[in-house]
């Protein structure tokens, strides 16, 4: 048995504060990860942390976004999957990055995600759309809808998943967390897996 990680990412700003709004959640952000102090972690969103103009598939660098986001806070919670699985969404994922300046921000699809109508635009997807749609075909997830339309809310409420650690960013940052092979804990909740 393996694990992959999807972060929850809850950023200040004005773009992070209307979709908020819209959502009724905390995190507005969705990231895959391959461990849990999210070393190689993987998004469509914003290019440059500081500009969210430029959007699309990017690895996550937490020191760039710590320092746009002194306060980002983070809900990492952990996914089972079989060694095969997480293979196989590794090398996709691998392929995509190669091809990362293909991949590009659906604002287009924005209006169609928020009435709930499927779409689907050529190498453009939100962030919780391109990860639900390499979850579900690679067998991981299945939220019994288009991956166009699965919303970061939808990850927030999966059942499978067990959170394990809910904090600032800063503290994964500075090593405060515990390796894999431990539990993460934050300034005051631990999380055991």
């Amino acid at each position: 048995m393996s694990h992959i990680y999807i972060a929850f990412v809850d950023t200040p700003g004005f773009f992070a504060a209307l979709i908020r709004r819209f959502l009724k959640q905390r995190y507005i952000h969705v990231v895959l990860g391959f461990d849990a102090e999210l070393r190689e972690a993987y998004s469509v969103g914003r290019r440059n942390p500081a500009v969210p103009v430029f959007a699309g598939f990017e690895k996550e660098d937490k020191g760039r976004i710590l320092h746009t986001f002194p306060t980002a806070f983070y809900r990492i919670c952990e996914l089972d999957c079989t060694d095969v699985q997480k293979k196989e969404l590794w090398e996709r994922v691998q392929e995509d990055y190669r091809n990362r300046f293909r991949i590009h921000y659906a604002v287009l699809g924005l209006p169609f995600t928020m009435m709930n109508i499927p779409f689907y635009i050529n190498n453009q997807y939100t962030c919780s759309s391109y990860i639900a749609r390499v979850l579900q075909e690679n067998g991981v997830v299945n939220f019994e809808k288009h991956f166009s339309v699965v919303t970061p809310k939808d990850f927030y409420v999966y059942k499978n998943m067990r959170v394990v650690y809910e904090g600032e960013l800063s503290q994964i940052v500075a090593g405060i967390s515990d390796s894999l092979s431990g539990s993460i804990r934050d300034g005051s909740v631990l999380y055991e897996r």
